[in-house]
This record gives structure tokens, C-alpha cells and sequence, in this order.
């Protein structure tokens, strides 16, 4: 009975990890925090040239 359970117990772990792949990931992708400031003074450079007209 312990080694069938434990078997089981195996299988169903790898059953899991393998559906857990085949999902799709909704977790967007790591903007590291130069990146961030880069992006945030090039959008601040371009809605400065905007309010000109």
C-alpha cells in the first residue's frame, strides 16, 4: 500500500509540473529599474515636445 501511494503520489506531481508548462504565463516580463528610468525619461522627453503647439 506505502509503495502504491508513493507511486502514485510521483506520477501525480509530474502530471502537475507538465500541465504547469503547458500553461500560459500571465506574468509580464521583468523591467529591471535603469530600464524603467530610461523608458520614463524618454516618455517625459516626448510629452514635453507635445505641449509646444
Amino acid at each position: 500500500m506505502n509503495r502504491q501511494k508513493k507511486i502514485k503520489q510521483l506520477l501525480k506531481a509530474h502530471a502537475k509540473k507538465a500541465s504547469a508548462k503547458l500553461a500560459p504565463k500571465n506574468k509580464p516580463k521583468y523591467i529591471c529599474k535603469a530600464d524603467r528610468a530610461k523608458l520614463a525619461a524618454q516618455g517625459d522627453q516626448d510629452s514635453g515636445a507635445l505641449p509646444e503647439s
